[in-house]
């Protein structure tokens, strides 16, 4: 047992302390929330859905103050805290009631063959028990608590390990449910480094959700794997953004500007890479760096504020040595870079746009999570399409194009979880759409129809009356093998052989068929 201290990004003073546990203790919090989980589990799903309801009538009166917190903790400017944290998971959990009702029910499962029309079966969705969700730290509100909602309004409990740097965050998720009444230790929270993480892996949580780097949710693949027990991994971005030359360059250089610096650039699905057609080039580079320049860092409690403090020193100085070995390799800054503000301690970067970039430079292979935004020239779509796809990266993707059917095709060809045409990344404040990646990116999804499947054991439950026995129960002899043979030729065949089928297994049919109406032999 022991402390964690959390600081402000911006001015590094300490905002609060957590209470960590041991990594033999987490079995003891996974075993409590199994414990209370099976009440939980038989409540309706209706009843779930009003338990929904309540925690986002609670969220909607705590807004300023977890807002606050958010921008304290976390270093995002207070704007996108509401905009891009607080607001998507009042609506998540109205969408969790809404669809989650329906998308939950018991579903019929039709039987279009015809030797199956006395069967009557159903898709039941069942809870998995407790659900681990490991949380990052740069959308520490917005990612862990749509897990957590989805996990819940499926029918399971939760334990929930908040990213070191945002530990508070992860202690206010839990209280928004402990105030909306629901079952007292259905969600727990517990905090420590690593090794806590490692421990909810191992332990006997049904499923993991986890949101972090490649090489830490390969490892969380692993443990989960050797224990039979699935996963959803939400890893590493390099987002493309392919402009054509028909693009609105107006609304290109608007979207490439907040995918690429919103959150300070800290966001796994934010812009990474710009394919320009060199066309439009030009003016497309000078709109960028005009925009970027315009943008206003400093205090990200105020509302004006666009660009925040990094989260730590670590992570800047991640960003300012990509960015330095592109420039030291032939890259040219127009725009951006380290940036002082008077007052404040946090380690600040204002928005970076390079350009002379080449796919061999380290900036375009590793994540940077920093507001950096490398601009490559390409001579057409194809080659554009070609480059974005070269990458170990398959998160997201954006095409901007005034052609619709030409987005369409292009988006269809990229390799990536999510293709937006003219917008990026919006779709994860919108819990209907899925959101996962493909590649280095993860596993699974989370969000939407298919988040709620994650969450469940697909039951299939089948029903037969038992007037007949199945006419493919012994005795086994000629009579029933004709007759399979004539069935298949009858129902899947063609004209001709249908005819022939019927001529010689209409006696050994019948004859089947009577044996169905005997129970024994």
């Amino acid at each position: 047992m022991g402390a964690l201290e959390s600081y402000n990004p911006a001015t590094g003073s300490l905002v609060g302390t957590v209470e960590t546990i041991t990594a033999d203790q987490v079995q003891g919090v996974v075993d409590d929330v199994a414990a209370v989980q099976p009440f939980w589990a038989q409540l309706t799903l209706a009843d779930r859905a009003r338990y929904m309801r309540r925690a986002a009538e609670v969220l909607v009166s705590d807004m300023e103050e977890v807002a606050d917190l958010l921008t304290r903790e976390q270093g995002k400017p207070i704007t996108e805290s509401y905009v891009m944290e607080l607001i998507p998971t009042i609506d998540a959990l109205h969408w969790c009631a809404s669809a989650g009702p329906k998308i939950l029910a018991d579903e019929k499962v039709p039987y279009p063959q015809a030797f199956l029309k006395t069967k009557r079966s159903i898709f039941s969705y069942e809870p998995l028990g407790v659900v681990g969700v490991i949380a990052p730290w740069n959308y520490p509100w917005s990612i862990p608590f749509g897990e957590v909602a989805i996990a819940l309004m499926a029918g399971n409990g939760v334990v929930l390990k908040p990213a070191s740097l945002t530990p508070l965050l992860g202690e206010r998720i839990q209280q928004v449910f402990d105030d909306a009444g629901f079952p007292p230790g259905l969600v727990r929270t517990v905090h420590g480094g690593g090794a806590i993480g490692q421990a909810l892996c191992e332990a006997s949580t049904a499923k993991i959700f986890f949101t972090g780097s490649v090489e830490v949710g390969r490892g969380v693949g692993e443990i989960c794997a050797q224990r039979l027990k699935g996963s959803v991994l939400e890893l590493g971005g390099k987002d493309p953004q392919i402009v054509c030359a028909d693009a609105d360059l107006a609304n290109a250089v608007s979207g490439c500007v907040w995918a690429g610096f919103a959150n300070s650039g800290q966001t796994c699905s934010g812009i990474e890479r710009t394919y320009v057609v060199e066309a439009v080039a030009e003016p497309f580079l000078e709109g960028v760096r005009r925009e970027a320049e315009r943008l206003t860092v400093g205090d990200p409690l105020e509302w004006e504020t666009e660009i925040g403090p990094m989260v730590g020193a670590a992570q800047a100085d991640v960003v300012t040595g990509l960015v330095d070995d592109a420039l030291a390799d032939g890259a040219d800054r127009i725009s951006g870079g380290p940036r002082e503000v008077p007052g404040y301690s946090g380690r600040f970067i204002a928005p970076t746009v390079l350009a002379g970039v080449t796919d061999e430079m380290r900036i375009m292979k590793e994540e940077i999570f920093g507001p950096v935004v490398p601009v490559i020239v390409v001579a057409d779509e194809a080659e554009a399409l070609e480059r974005a796809n070269d990458s170990n990266f398959g998160l997201g993707a954006s095409v901007w194009t005034r052609d619709r059917a030409k987005g369409e095709r292009i988006a269809r060809r990229i390799e990536s979880g999510m293709v937006w045409i003219n917008d990026h990344s919006y779709s994860h404040g919108a819990a209907q759409c899925s959101w996962g990646g493909v590649k280095e990116s993860g596993l699974g999804r989370s969000h939407s129809k298919f988040g709620f499947y994650e969450c469940v054991n697909v039951k299939l439950v089948a029903w037969e009356p038992g007037l007949v026995r199945d006419f493919w129960w012994q005795p086994y002899d000629s009579t029933l093998g004709t007759a399979l043979r004539s069935s298949a030729r009858l129902l899947y065949g063609r004209d001709g052989a249908r005819l022939r089928a019927l001529r010689e297994g209409l006696v050994p049919l019948a004859k089947v068929g009577a044996r169905t109406f005997r129970k024994g032999r």
